[in-house]
């Protein structure tokens, strides 16, 4: 008489690893989690800001302009013209043009990512949204820092070997002061292209502030009511504030131009931080 298989016994489901489990059974991924801080974006805004082209093509125009114009000026002078003033001179010619390639690149740091629609991946990666701000502004900073020091010190140099270097005038200080006062005006484009959103109406906007201030004047002075006001619109107007700061107008040394500058970017700072937070995406 047959008798019937007797079926193979069942094994007991497998016990989930135990890297997958907290004290109570909660489930914990196997994955490692890391906290996320300040350093982490700033490493996503310095893959963003050394990856794409308007980088490359409005520093290198910058670039251009500064050292090119440089050397051209310092090519038509002598070791003479440089007695009582810095080396560095020529090298205001270009920054007062390479301000509006800072300026476009400011604006398109951030408005291009409202643009195509990414700041939304963005801030998905890093809700915190102050910190992706702050990011961009500190990356551009010292991009722009960086660049027009080098672009400066490099026509400084260039011009003290091909003149003698015979000048008692000390140019570091000519450096670091338009250095600073180029990249500030970028860093308020970075600001107003996070308060506008928009590329092109960010960047009208900088250069009406750059440029109306250094036309204004001419009309204000025809009144002998806004004389006075016309006078200091001219004295703060982004050429002549660089002028100071090069020491061609005199003594002055443009040290309340780069003030106000620094207060007004750090008002603008401050509200594109405030609106980021108050809009939506």
């Amino acid at each position: 008489m047959s008798t019937a298989p007797t079926p193979p016994p069942q094994q007991a489901p497998a016990a989930p690893a135990a890297a997958w489990q907290q004290p109570g059974g909660a489930y914990t991924s196997p994955i490692p989690i890391t906290r996320t801080h300040l350093g982490h974006a700033l490493t996503s805004e310095w893959t963003k800001i050394k990856s794409v082209r308007s980088t490359m093509w409005t520093l290198g125009t910058f670039l251009a302009l500064v050292i090119g114009l440089g050397l051209l000026v310092a090519g038509q002078t002598s070791g003479d013209d440089y007695v009582d003033t810095p080396y560095t001179i020529p090298a205001f010619f270009g920054l007062v043009l390479g301000q509006i390639c800072l300026i476009t690149l400011g604006v398109l740091v951030i408005s291009s990512e409202y643009g195509t629609g990414m700041i939304r991946t963005t801030l998905t990666a890093s809700p915190a949204r102050w910190r992706v701000l702050a990011a961009k502004f500190l990356i551009f900073f010292a991009v722009a820092f960086t660049v027009s020091v080098l672009a400066t010190s490099f026509v400084g140099v260039v011009t003290a070997g091909m003149h003698g270097g015979s000048s008692s005038e000390p140019w570091f200080g000519t450096v670091f002061k338009g250095s600073l006062y180029v990249s500030l005006i970028g860093v308020l484009s970075v600001a107003v292209g996070a308060m506008l959103r928009h590329s092109a109406g960010a960047i009208t906007t900088m250069l009406g502030a750059v440029l109306v201030p250094s036309i204004m004047p001419a009309f204000l002075m025809i009144s002998p009511s806004t004389r006075d006001f016309g006078e200091t619109m001219a004295d703060y107007a982004a050429p002549n504030a660089l002028a100071k700061i090069f020491m061609l107008d005199g003594d002055s040394t443009g040290t309340p131009q780069l003030v106000f500058l620094i207060v007004l970017t750090v008002a603008a700072v401050v509200g594109a931080f405030a609106l980021l937070d108050r809009r939506d995406v």
